[in-house]
């Protein structure tokens, strides 16, 4: 799985923005400045955040960007399907509507179990979670696992 610049940086700005929870709207020049994120792709990032419900805003002095619930209510996947889509589609598709065919007929079943695995992963991770550093135990002993570090 290759995770894009864009889902990186807009998990890493979720995190910071659950970070700051309750400290009221946060300027997306400090954002950009804590994350090393650009500011102009972080604003665009925000946009699309926004629009799924997950950040709001306000503008003005004293706006700001702030998380709209939350952040122990939203998973890493609420943030990484907002900027990217679906966690797993094959040629823009839903892996359960394609058919395997000859000596790839189980493919199908392949990329439905990627999809159980990354959703086992992702949607079990909250932006809580993240922020305070503290993962669920489950997605600790993966990592944990020193064949997950090596480089395949």
């Amino acid at each position: 799985m290759r995770i894009t610049a864009k889902a990186d940086y807009a998990l890493r700005a979720a995190a910071e923005l659950a970070a700051l929870e309750g400290e009221g709207p946060v300027k997306g020049e400090r954002i950009a400045t804590a994350q090393e994120i650009p500011l102009k792709f972080l604003e665009n990032i925000l946009s699309e955040l926004r629009t799924s419900g997950l950040v709001s805003s306000r503008r003005g002095s004293d706006g700001g960007y702030w998380l709209a619930r939350p952040a122990a209510e939203i998973s890493l996947a609420d943030v990484l399907r907002a900027v990217e889509g679906p966690l797993a589609s094959v040629r823009g598709e839903g892996a359960e509507v394609l058919e395997g065919r000859g000596a790839a007929q189980a493919l199908p079943r392949v990329w439905v179990a990627l999809r159980a695995n990354l959703r086992a992963v992702l949607e079990h991770v909250s932006l809580a979670d993240l922020a305070e550093g503290r993962l669920p135990a489950e997605i600790d002993a993966l990592a944990d696992d020193p064949d997950a570090w090596v480089k395949r």
